[in-house]
């Protein structure tokens, strides 16, 4: 019996936990990055290219301005369109 408790007493911590981290991001709301994040965030964005140090660097310019970096390392722009308009002199794409 003893197992028994102490197994759900653990199963009921986890599941207050998940929630508490759940109501954190949650209350956030709009869905935007703090800047801390950009580092980690732009660290897996670059990580696919060989021009790693550029991309890391225009990177986290973008990610400080918008506060989104897309998902996955190519593509996903439209998920932010900040990252995703702004744009170079030139006209191009200013966020890898």
């Amino acid at each position: 019996m003893g197992n028994c408790l102490r197994n759900a007493l653990f199963f009921l911590t986890l599941l207050f936990l998940l929630s508490v981290s759940n109501l954190v991001q949650a209350s956030r709301g709009d869905g935007k990055l703090h800047p801390q994040e950009c580092k980690s965030k732009c660290s897996y964005r670059c990580s696919a290219t060989s021009h790693k140090k550029p991309c890391i660097f225009f990177c986290l310019k973008c990610c400080n301005k918008c506060l989104c970096v897309p998902s996955g390392t190519y593509g996903n722009k439209q998920t932010c369109p900040c990252y995703n308009n702004w744009k170079t002199k030139e006209g191009g794409p200013k966020c890898p």
